[in-house]
Order: C-alpha cells, then structure tokens, then sequence
C-alpha cells in the first residue's frame, strides 16, 4: 500500500487534484524505496495524486499502472458540503467504532470496504506469491487494512504520513503481517 504524497486541497477538486511540488519529490524517494523490491504489478486509485505519487515507480519498473475506480478516497460527506476539518475528523472516528456510520452523503467504513475489499482478493488471486503496488490514499488504506486486522483503525490513520509505505504480507489469502516500509526523512 503507497499512501499518495502531499497534495494540495481544493474543494471539488477531489478526482484532478495533483501533487504538489514537495508531493512529487517525495515520489522520487517513494521511488527509490521500491526499486530494488519485487514487485510484478502496479495498481491504482483513479485520482490523480495516488497515480502520480507511483507513477515514477511504474517507469522504473516498466509497469503500467492498472487503475481501480473501486480503489478511490472514501467521501467522508457529500460533494456540496465543506465541513469543518475538526467536524471531519470526529466522522472519521467514528466511522472506524460504527462501521456503519456515514455523514450524509457520506460512505462508511463498511460500505467502502464491499466496493475496495473484492478487488483485493481479486489482486491476492491472480498475483499469488508475487507482490502488487496499490497507489492509494490515506483513509481508504486504513479502512481496506481494518477489514483485514481491526487493530487498524482511526489512531493508525491519525498517524500515517503523506506518502507511507506498508506492506502487507498474505498467507493463503489471509494477512500474515503489516510492516512499515517508509521512513520519514
């Protein structure tokens, strides 16, 4: 799992936005931290950050990026609405002990699992013993590693970074182990 780099926001901008310049330099470092990995496909989120931020990987690779619309950023609330980022956050929270609350317009954490979670096993499938990149972002990560491990929650999401690294190690389709593959510089 490759949580996408800084990204500057912009409301109703949430599919185009793009890295910002820090964004794709952190890209390059995501970069170099995969490079000498195994890895035998790249998928993606269809918004423009989560490709950007492994889109250096994939030329390094010589992959090309698959992308996945079931993949993208979990909408805490609907388009039309700008809610306060600490009224966000507390939805977010709560999201991760009610797997079924949303805010209105809103998806929540189950909902977002039932579109994110069959293309997983599709990946585990067809990539058995080999290892898939996801370019991703950060809620949707934590949520598809909730489904997962429940330990994974609102407290590991509160302390990813933008970009971070984890992989996710699977035994016959079930989670073996998580570890951390990115290091802030």
């Amino acid at each position: 799992m490759i949580r996408h780099a800084e990204s500057p926001f912009v409301f109703g901008e949430e599919r185009s936005r793009g890295l910002s310049e820090e964004g794709f330099e952190a890209a390059k470092k995501v970069a170099d931290r995969l490079e000498s990995e195994p890895i035998h496909s790249i998928v993606s989120s269809n918004y423009v950050r989560a490709k950007q931020t492994v889109q250096r990987l994939a030329e390094r690779k010589n992959l090309p990026i698959v992308e996945y619309e079931e993949l993208r950023e979990r909408p805490i609330k609907g388009l039309d609405y700008q809610a306060p980022w600490e009224e966000l956050l507390a939805a977010i929270e709560k999201s991760f002990e009610d797997p079924d609350f949303a805010l209105e317009g809103g998806e929540s954490t189950r909902q977002a699992q039932e579109r994110a979670i069959p293309v997983v096993r599709t990946l585990l499938k067809e990539y058995e013993g080999k290892s898939v990149a996801i370019g991703t972002h950060g809620n949707i990560m934590t949520i598809m590693m909730n489904y997962f491990d429940p330990s994974y929650g609102f407290e590991f999401w509160n302390r990813t970074s933008k970009p971070d690294i984890y992989r996710m190690t699977f035994v016959d389709g079930r989670l073996d182990k998580i570890d951390r593959l990115w290091e802030e510089v």
